[in-house]
Formats: structure tokens, sequence, C-alpha cells
């Protein structure tokens, strides 16, 4: 069912995915001697002391919609637990994948510039909290399944 905890598991991961949108990847990187934000809609310099996208990446940001989108579909599937836990699975591999997509970006746009932990921002750590409350939805799907059968049996 819809208000089961597993729901509320993959949507906070589609939240997380969805996060993306608002928190930069690396901040404060040097560019060309200019400071530059790096988020999955583009690149963001200082332009006269406001935040301004010089560089957009419409591919990457198309592809976290799409992955973002993913576990609010596995939410709706909760009639067919085993479709649902499949979904799942490969949610998590999207995830993966646009994972490794985006290190791909940075490490593209950063070039020769070696990122420091100082330079890491919120949105590097938000694939790996979508894929644990993944994760958790999982095993939430696999003790409802176990219940139902233990509640056929009894039939």
């Amino acid at each position: 069912m819809i208000q089961r905890v597993q729901s509320i598991y993959l949507f906070l991961a589609s939240l997380a995915i969805f996060a993306l949108y608002l928190f930069t990847l690396a901040n404060n990187v040097y560019i060309n001697n200019i400071p530059t934000s790096i988020k999955v809609t583009g690149l963001m310099q200082d332009v006269n002391r406001q935040q301004q996208q010089i560089q957009s990446f419409v591919a990457l940001t198309a592809a976290t919609a799409v992955v973002a989108l993913l576990p609010l579909v596995t939410i709706f599937l909760f009639r067919n637990r085993k479709q649902q836990i499949v979904l799942a699975y490969v949610t998590i591999l999207a995830i993966i994948g646009h994972s490794f997509w985006v290190a791909q970006t940075v490490k593209g746009v950063v070039g020769a510039v070696t990122l420091n932990t100082s330079n890491f921002g919120i949105g590097l750590f938000l694939a790996p909290i979508a894929i644990l409350l993944i994760l958790l939805a999982i095993k939430a799907i696999k003790r409802d399944n176990a219940l139902v059968r233990s509640a056929d049996r009894l039939r």
C-alpha cells in the first residue's frame, strides 16, 4: 500500500535526487582564477558579485530528473512487490550510473585543478543517501512480502 514505510523511504530517495538541483557538487573551484560552483544544471560563476550560469549541462539535467522520478514510479507499484523490488534495484543502478556521469562531468570541468574536501558540495553526498534509502525500502518491501505470504499460509 502507499502508506507503508517503504513509500516514505522511496519518496525521501526521490527528494534527495531532486535536491541535486538546489545544492552544488563543488564550491569555490578556481577555474581561470574565477571562483566557480558546479551544479548538475551547469557552471555558476561570480559575475559582478552575483551568481550567473555560464555553461549548462542539458543532458545531465534531464538525466537527473529521470533518475529522481524512478523512486516515485516504484511507489505506485505496491500491488506487485516483486516488480517493485526489481525496479528499486534498477533505480540503484541508475543512481550509480548517474553518479559516475556526474563525477566525469566535474572531472572534465575542473581539469588539472585538485579538489579538496573544502570544495565538496552537499550534492556529492545526496546520491549515497538516496541509495541507502532505497535499500531500506527494499528491506521493508521484502518484510511486507514475507508477512503477506505468512498470512496466506494461515488461510
